[in-house]
């Protein structure tokens, strides 16, 4: 079908028929010939054209007469016309959305064999309502953040312990959403529906079994851990904090069965489902904080209600998800020692690299409850803003997962093309964390009331605004250059290195912190993000890394396991 295209091309715009160079009569007789028949003419073209301009013709008439029956087979059905030449549009238009039709049939191409636009779209089709997974918590956090600031600066303050307990701490069992992803795409592709019933139980269970674990937890020692954040000079924000963290404590199980439910929609390629219950999550949780805080007067515990409340919803939404498809999201199965054993497997560099942030930004936390409460609550907005961007980067590291283990050890090896792809990551990383970071900046800089009346809190915001850009622009990339370790199974380094930038980020956080402020901590924070973003990146440029070296033998051992 190339071949006849390029041949197309070729005979209408270099065939001397229709050059300007022809004699007036003959352009004239050839456009009368096109008035006649209003369609436009289709043709058959032989794989071998002979050429009928060998000999130069003697009349007008051998010139139109060759024309026709040497180069092309005028066809004079318009309906057969009009579909053909539709049919070449149609072609054009499918390469240029990755498509390409072999043997009559519509195929995509490979996202590596895209060029970066067509990756940008493949990346934002597969890996957008995965986001969903990411920014439901901090979304939710940040209305509660700008609801409460209306009323109270010492309940604005009380969100930042608060906050850690209830959203940070979930980060960590974000493994049990890779694990669903995995699992079910896996067994999908052997068409067992069996077996995706069978994953679908079991994780549902170990989801609803660490859902009343943290349930309990956050009941006997929620006070102690926000005492310990707070520390003795900030003791006055500890009840409200108390109260958010009991209340949201609640929604626990209700949250990780939901994100199970939601990972294996999503490993079913359905779309809606988790895009549906996040609209209706945020629709709960922004309605319920207007109603209870603004014009009941509940505060910090009515914002508490709200998020809960939505969390339960979005849950329930995503099990009826799974009814409609045809599974039982309501039956549960013990897991054995084995898929015990896969799970933690698939869960490991996930569950180190997300305690290495979640401890990283509790310790900003922790310094910043030691400034005072307008520091407190200024790092707060800050913060929540700073997180709700960042989710935004997480499908970069979703799709590289997602398309390079088969490039990197999978049958189709192609160390080029997954380089090829890592550059378009990084690429489309670096204009998303530029817009993130002028979008993240502005909002805290020219709407900084949207959070908070006091203007002692805007002042120690506006004086963090550097490093805060500095921090969000780095972060899309940065969770490319990590997915794409994580698909190479590079677990060793991923462990050491975010161990290492963990360790060298809290102590150069105790140094500025104590000199420069809330200032000093998220400088801290922008040296940790390019710290990471270095490390990997030097790791995947490495002449004998994942992706320059041809030593397959670890890669052989992997898939044997």
């Amino acid at each position: 079908m190339a071949l006849q295209t390029r041949f197309l091309h070729n005979t209408l715009y270099k065939n001397p028929c229709a050059s300007s160079s022809l004699p007036h009569s003959s352009a004239s007789l050839f456009s009368n010939h096109q008035h006649l028949d209003s369609s436009p003419p289709a043709f058959r073209i032989p794989t071998f054209p002979s050429n009928p301009f060998l000999r130069t013709p003697r009349t007008h008439r051998d010139w139109l007469v060759t024309c026709v029956n040497r180069n092309l087979e005028l066809i004079d059905d318009s309906r057969e016309t009009s579909v053909a030449n539709e049919d070449y549009v149609e072609e054009d238009s499918r390469e240029q959305d990755g498509e390409v039709e072999v043997g009559g049939e519509v195929e995509k191409k490979e996202l590596a064999d895209q060029s970066i636009w067509g990756q940008m779209k493949e990346i934002v089709m597969f890996t957008g309502p995965a986001t969903a997974l990411w920014i439901c918590g901090p979304l939710m956090s940040l209305i509660d953040t700008a609801v409460i600031g209306q009323g109270s600066s010492i309940e604005l303050a009380a969100l930042g312990p608060a906050t850690v307990v209830c959203d940070y701490m979930s980060y960590a069992f974000m493994f049990l959403s890779i694990a669903t992803s995995n699992m079910v795409a896996t067994a999908l592709a052997k068409q067992d529906r069996d077996e995706v019933q069978h994953h679908i139980s079991v994780l549902l269970l170990v989801g609803l079994v660490c859902g009343f674990v943290m349930l309990l937890f956050t009941r006997f020692f929620g006070a102690s851990m926000l005492t310990a954040f707070t520390g003795s000079k900030n003791l006055h924000v500890v009840p409200a904090a108390n109260t958010y963290v009991q209340i949201r404590g609640l929604a626990w199980p209700a949250l990780l069965v939901g994100w199970v439910a939601q990972s294996a929609s999503l490993g079913m390629k359905d779309s809606w489902g988790p895009l549906k219950a996040l609209a209706a999550a945020s629709a709960v949780n922004g309605i319920g904080d207007v109603v209870l805080c603004i014009f009941l007067g509940y505060g910090i515990a009515g914002a508490a209600w709200a998020t809960m409340a939505s969390q339960v919803v979005a849950g329930y939404m995503m099990l009826q998800s799974l009814k409609e498809k045809g599974y039982n999201a309501y039956a549960l199965s013990i897991p054995s020692a084995q898929e015990l054993f896969s799970i933690v497997g698939l869960a490991t560099p996930v569950f180190v690299t997300l305690i290495s942030k979640v401890a990283f930004y509790s310790l900003l936390i922790y310094f910043a409850t030691s400034m005072g409460t307008h520091t407190m609550a200024a790092h707060q907005v800050m913060v929540q803003t700073y997180t709700t961007c960042t989710v935004w980067g997480e499908p970069l590291s979703q799709t590289a997962q997602s398309f390079m283990p088969e490039l990197i050890y999978g049958a189709k090896r192609s160390l080029a093309k997954a380089r090829v792809l890592l550059r378009s990551l990084v690429i489309i990383g670096a204009i998303l964390g530029l817009l993130l970071g002028i979008v993240g900046t502005s909002i805290p800089w020219l709407f900084p009331k949207i959070f908070t009346p006091d203007q002692m809190v805007i002042q120690e915001m506006h004086k963090v605004l550097i490093p805060y850009f500095l921090a969000l622009a780095v972060t899309p990339s940065t969770l490319s250059l990590e997915g794409t370790l994580l698909a190479g199974r590079d677990l060793r380094f991923m462990s050491l290195s975010m161990g290492g930038c963990f360790t060298f980020g809290a102590f150069i956080l105790l140094i500025l912190s104590s000199r420069y402020g809330l200032q000093g901590c998220w400088f801290s924070l922008a040296i940790f993000q390019w710290a990471r973003f270095s490390m990997s990146l030097q790791r995947l440029l490495s002449p004998n890394g994942m992706l320059f070296s041809e030593d397959f033998e670890q890669y052989k051992q992997l898939k044997a396991a």
